[in-house]
């Protein structure tokens, strides 16, 4: 695996339920095409996968 990923909001989040905004929030996201790079954890995995129709996701 990879050490970093690359998570960027691609999808807005009007129309996804709280949880999602949550965990987009979470994620560090703000705005839409906005990236972040975040040690590969579980963690993270386990974040992105609930919000995945969103977010892409490329491995640094």
């Amino acid at each position: 695996m990879a050490k970093m990923l690359k998570i960027t909001l691609t999808k807005s989040t009007i129309g996804a339920s709280p949880k999602q905004r949550k965990v987009v929030e979470a994620l560090g996201l703000k705005k839409m095409h906005h990236s972040v790079e975040m040690a590969d954890t579980p963690q993270t995995r386990g974040a992105v996968a609930k919000v995945a129709h969103l977010v892409t996701v490329e491995e640094l």
